[in-house]
């Protein structure tokens, strides 16, 4: 597929390349002041991913935790830093940009908190492989596991998040807001989907691409994950509980008006300007 990356709006950042491309896939983290959790995620990684690049979309940690030293020793293809605005769709953009400019055909993402089953990592490559292109890890689905979820995030999940996201996809999801999920380079460079928007700032790019894969015809999958938060001690996650979650509204309502959707696009076909109902 060809690729058209003049118009991509991609947060400044710094680049640091430690090794050469070695693999057809990715793994994408997204981190931020993660200290113990992100080395420890890798250190697990390197165990059940081996083989398998992995860029790290950093954005902005001050915790010392992405030594340049230690992140080689784990094998990591290259880090970027963020130094624009934006949160998690922001560092997204920044990874997904990188990956498809090195010409990875999939990329998996993963949250770098360390509570996610990174022996899972080979299970959505073996579904883009098998022609999947949104492949959205699941705790609910049969071999799957929640353990200790926050009550009022299973509440939200189940009562909120999971029916509206799947009543405008089409797709009956059992899992939206898990950041585990494997893209197709053919799904994120598609002109219709165009992620690479500035309006994705937040967490809007998750839902987005949620909504908009099964939608547009895009082979989804659903597979087993298993997703483990800590038994006592701060929740790992950046979405607070109140701020955080009326974001999460505001972006469900969003998706409900198309405010996210392309009007128009350049066919890679014709190089016309073609309307989207």
């Amino acid at each position: 597929m060809k690729m058209n990356d003049d118009s991509w709006q991609i947060p400044k950042h710094n680049l640091i390349e430690l090794k050469e491309r070695a693999s057809k896939y990715c793994v994408c983290i997204p981190v931020i002041n993660e200290g113990e959790r992100i080395r420890n995620q890798l250190q697990r990684m390197a165990e059940v991913a081996k083989g398998i690049d992995i860029i790290i979309a950093d954005g902005g940690s001050t915790d010392g935790s992405l030594e340049l030293d230690f992140l080689k020793s784990m094998g990591v293809k290259a880090l970027l830093v963020k130094t624009d605005k934006g949160k998690l769709s922001a560092q997204l953009r920044m990874g997904f940009a990188y990956a498809i400019r090195e010409g990875y055909e999939g990329i998996v993402t993963v949250d770098g908190n360390n509570k996610d089953s990174m022996e899972s990592i080979p299970d959505f490559i073996k579904e883009l492989e098998s022609s999947a292109d949104f492949v959205q890890g699941s705790r609910h689905v049969p071999g799957g596991q929640a353990i200790n979820t926050p009550l009022i995030r299973r509440l939200a999940i189940k009562l909120i998040h999971v029916p509206v996201i799947s009543m405008l996809s089409g797709f009956k999801y059992s899992d939206t807001t898990n950041g585990f999920r494997g893209h197709s380079r053919r799904l994120l460079l598609d002109p219709r989907v165009q992620p690479f928007r500035d309006l994705f700032d937040t967490y809007e790019l998750l839902a987005y691409l949620s909504v908009k894969a099964p939608r547009m015809g895009y082979k989804v999958k659903e597979i087993p994950v298993i997703r483990k938060y800590p038994k006592t001690g701060k929740t790992p996650t950046k979405i607070s509980p109140l701020k955080g979650n009326i974001t999460l509204l505001k972006i469900l309502l969003n998706l409900a008006l198309k405010k996210y959707d392309v009007k128009c696009y350049v066919s890679p076909i014709t190089h016309n300007r073609e309307e989207i109902e």
